[in-house]
């Protein structure tokens, strides 16, 4: 009999006790094997391009670890990146592209769809070795950034406290946004429905942008592109789990399933557990730990696991961070964070 994939049984709706784990960036900087391989590696692209080197760290929390879940080692600007848009990582200061110009962004849809996927071929060569290399058990998820999310880097050229730069580009030609929006959904669609097909057990969309936006344009720039992105998908895998992630979205989290059909919802860790509990009853939820609490140790990371376990593990729940962890973080922390989920009871 095959192994059960914890986590992916989860997403499709059953309570597992105690619940899967894995964590948001566990392939990453607190890690000394994952900065000995990145060193190696040249650049950052590089390592995302390289198949050897990307299989290589996104095992390595799972040596570590045994986490339920392993993701796919990549990055969500890899999308424009093969839509001919420069990018370039820098040391301290994270990604960098040329500023989109309104003008420019028909012209994203001059790279067809074959060139598009040739370029991110590396990424699905990933994904397939990743799944005859990961432990039965272990469920293989995917991602990619959501539209919004993606667009914010694309506009302002870089990351920015408040995506001040791509609101005022959407309130000002709303029409080019919109467009910008629909190519990249269209494209990140067709990326994860490539990724389900290389071996991706279920897919996450990060909209890691989500919470700056106003009711009205988190409508237009979060749901509506996602709830495109899904339709697409499940024409194609009708099957296979989507988690939204719309990081910051506060009360916009109670109608976010319902409105763009994904399956399972990530929550940051601003999300009270009295709403998460309310947000559980439609479906999966994951998170919510503070990555901070996981980086504190001691008695703030027990207390927030504990809460936590209290309030969701009576229902479909996948245990994860509010978001990424960390570089600074021990890795003994990590270990009692593992221990602690894997020893709780309901």
């Amino acid at each position: 009999m095959a192994e059960r994939r914890i986590v992916l049984d989860v997403l499709k709706g059953e309570t597992a006790c105690p619940p899967p784990v894995w964590m948001m960036r566990q392939a990453g900087r607190y890690l000394p094997e994952y900065r000995a391989t990145r060193a190696s590696a040249g650049s950052f692209l590089d390592l995302c391009y390289n198949p050897d080197l990307a299989v290589e760290v996104t095992m390595q929390p799972i040596r570590r670890f045994d986490f339920d879940a392993s993701i796919l080692f990549s990055d969500i600007l890899v999308v424009p990146h093969a839509l001919g848009r420069d990018l370039r990582f820098e040391e301290g200061r994270g990604p960098l592209m040329t500023p989109i110009e309104p003008r420019e962004v028909a012209r994203l849809a001059d790279i067809g769809d074959d060139a598009f996927h040739v370029n991110l071929e590396p990424v699905y060569e990933t994904v397939r070795r990743l799944r005859a290399e990961l432990p039965a058990r272990t469920t293989l998820l995917g991602f990619c950034g959501a539209p919004w999310t993606v667009a914010t880097y694309m506009i302002a050229g870089h990351g920015t406290p408040d995506q001040a730069p791509a609101r005022l580009f959407g309130f000002r030609d709303p029409r080019a946004m919109a467009q910008l929006l629909d190519i990249l959904a269209e494209r990140a669609a067709g990326y994860l429905i490539r990724q389900i097909g290389a071996g991706a057990d279920a897919v996450q969309i990060f909209d890691s942008w989500a919470g700056v936006l106003d009711e009205a344009a988190f409508e237009a720039c979060c749901v509506r592109p996602v709830r495109k992105m899904v339709e697409k998908i499940r024409a194609v895998f009708p099957d296979t789990p989507i988690i939204g992630f719309p990081k910051g979205a506060g009360s916009l989290y109670d109608d976010y399933r319902r409105k763009t059909g994904v399956t399972a919802l990530g929550l940051d860790w601003s999300v009270p557990l009295s709403q998460a509990r309310c947000l559980q009853a439609d479906g999966a939820v994951q998170g919510n730990l503070d990555p901070l609490r996981l980086q504190a140790g001691g008695r703030a990371l027990e207390e927030g696991v504990e809460a936590i376990l209290g309030a969701l593990s009576g229902g479909p729940f996948v245990f994860n961070l509010g978001h990424g962890v960390t570089p600074q973080t021990p890795i003994e922390h990590v270990e009692t964070m593992v221990r602690l989920v894997k020893e709780a009871r309901r």
